[in-house]
């Protein structure tokens, strides 16, 4: 990626795509951990979890959608915001209401994957910069990026946890320093937003219209938004019965698995991710968009559905560690394929819709993933098998609904 053709506002969206990842990753890898040791029951975790991604989707709809109007700068700043807000209240009480209410106010990321509106309006700024061959590199970089820093995080939190137990803290307070430090790269994010100039801002257009569609930001598209959305919220509800939080608490419960080692799976894991992402670019200029998403992401799921069936830790490291190596290929390509078939004055509303629908999706199945991990069926592995049979549903009916709906450059031979 030429990042010297990126403007500085460009590359400063690129650095807060790696801070806030970063900070996604450092608190996914405890999240579960850190509840469960408060005493609450994987029950109650799961439909806490479900509530934090609901209250996103509900955060995100509205700034995402005013973001054109209000600024994008503005709207960046108020969910740093509730990134800060959503840490300090987690460190600072262990009253399961008031968690469920800085939950669903604030930003936090069970999965160590994006949330709230911060990827929408990143992605709109940047798509009106580059030309419609350059898309793809570019979101594939943007998405290794993320997936180094994600990597990192795990990485860093799962060890600064560790440490801190073997420094004699007690096991619950390790892991509340850990969320204070979430709070504090909320607060670096905030300041980096700050920088940012009046270029990153939509240009001006006319108001919408009065039908419920435009005041979303969408005229032309909408048939093809909802359709994606409606295939993007079931990959994420998939997606959801594994966060990464969930992942972790499986190991540490199936192998008694120790926070610093949870780190560095984790950390192998989503560097393989990011690597992924990027590979996906040639692929793409081969076969396509749509027929790069579905044919890696096949595999890929039936790889996650095996996991619980491996009898050892190494076993069951490996096969998520080759899934990983391959399971990212279908995002720099959904998103380059969103902002592609689209008109160009939808795109932060297209990108904003599709990304509520995953939040949505995500958000229903964290409260059914809990119940699951109290299963004793595959020692609380059904989660697993779960998201990858829904997974390989989603890709073939992807597949039917939108191979032959081509982005510009593929029309264009």
């Amino acid at each position: 990626m030429p990042f010297h053709l990126l403007s500085n506002d460009g590359k400063l969206l690129f650095v807060t795509r790696a801070a806030r990842l970063f900070a996604y990753g450092f608190l996914s890898v405890v999240l579960v951990l850190y509840l469960s040791a408060m005493g609450y029951a994987e029950a109650q975790i799961g439909l806490l979890l479900t509530l934090t991604l609901l209250g996103d989707t509900a955060i995100s709809l509205w700034i995402t959608t005013s973001a054109d109007r209000i600024g994008r700068k503005r709207m960046l700043l108020l969910g740093a915001g509730l990134m800060i807000l959503a840490g300090l209240v987690f460190v600072l009480t262990q009253n399961y209401i008031l968690l469920v209410v800085a939950a669903v106010i604030g930003v936090i990321s069970p999965s160590g994957n994006e949330v709230g509106p911060f990827l929408s309006i990143e992605q709109a700024a940047l798509t009106q910069t580059i030309s419609d061959k350059q898309r793809t590199n570019l979101f594939a970089w943007y998405n290794l990026i993320g997936s180094f820093a994600t990597a990192t995080g795990a990485l860093a939190g799962g060890g600064l946890s560790q440490l801190l137990q073997a420094s004699g803290v007690g096991v619950l307070d390790s892991y509340r320093i850990v969320v204070a430090g979430y709070a504090v790269l909320g607060l670096l994010l905030a300041i980096l937003f700050a920088r940012l100039t009046p270029a990153v801002e939509a240009p001006y257009r006319q108001q919408a219209g009065p039908s419920l569609a435009q005041r979303f930001g969408l005229h032309k598209s909408q048939k093809v938004v909802l359709g994606l959305s409606g295939l993007f919220a079931m990959d994420a509800f998939a997606g959801g019965f594994v966060v990464q939080s969930f992942m972790a608490f499986w190991f540490h419960q199936r192998f008694n698995v120790e926070p610093a080692l949870l780190g560095g799976i984790f950390f192998g894991a989503n560097l393989l991710a990011g690597v992924s992402a990027l590979l996906a670019v040639g692929i793409a200029k081969r076969i396509g968009l749509i027929n790069t998403m579905v044919f890696t992401h096949l595999p890929s799921n039936v790889l996650l559905a095996l996991v619980p069936f491996m009898p050892s830790l190494p076993l069951a490291i490996a096969l998520l560690l080759v899934r990983f190596s391959i399971s990212q290929m279908d995002v720099p390509t959904r998103q380059s394929y969103v902002m592609a078939v689209v008109e160009p004055d939808e795109r932060s509303a297209a990108s904003g819709i599709t990304g509520i629908a995953r939040t949505t999706g995500a958000a229903l199945a964290p409260t059914f993933a809990g119940l699951l991990l109290a299963s004793p069926v595959l020692m609380g592995g059904l989660p697993f098998v779960v998201s990858g049979g829904l997974k390989i549903i989603y890709d073939l009916l992807l597949w039917r609904n939108f191979s032959a709906h081509k982005p510009p450059e593929e029309r264009q031979g």
